[in-house]
């Protein structure tokens, strides 16, 4: 199972009432590259070696991973701003820890180091995009 590239190509987007140009990427779109993002880790963690060590990071890799796209969903469907924020901030904390996982897993040997550069790469640019959108809804909020 090989999937898709994962690219970004700026767009224009918009909550409830106001803009979120930092955050630059239709949701739609969003959901779509966190989902090949998931993919390709689960493509990555078939490819890894059986033990203790690959079966307990690779595991806490899939809850992380699932997460950013679940709780970006969510943040999608907010009730408030203060809700979105909340959500966002969840999205936060769960790629920063997609982030630690894959680390983890370029200190260990028979890892894909070109597969875990390109996944750090996707999940730092997912990072990035929260915590720009939430600076920006925060400062919408205030501005309101």
């Amino acid at each position: 199972m090989k999937t898709a590239e994962i690219s970004f190509e700026p767009l224009y987007c918009r909550f409830k009432d106001y803009d979120l140009r930092i955050m630059a990427f239709d949701k739609n779109q969003m959901i779509k590259r966190q989902r090949t993002f998931v993919l390709k880790v689960f493509e990555m963690i078939d490819d890894l070696p059986n033990g203790l060590v690959y079966d307990t990071i690779s595991k806490q890799l899939i809850r992380c991973s699932t997460s950013v796209g679940a709780n970006y969903r969510a943040a999608c469907r907010a009730k408030s701003t203060a809700d979105f924020i909340n959500k966002l901030k969840v999205v936060e904390e769960e790629a920063d820890e997609c982030l630690y996982f894959l680390d983890l897993l370029s200190a260990v040997k028979n890892t894909n180091i070109n597969v875990l550069s390109e996944l750090m790469k996707v999940a730092n640019e997912f990072l990035a995009i929260t915590v720009a959108s939430i600076k920006t809804a925060k400062n919408n909020k205030e501005n309101k």
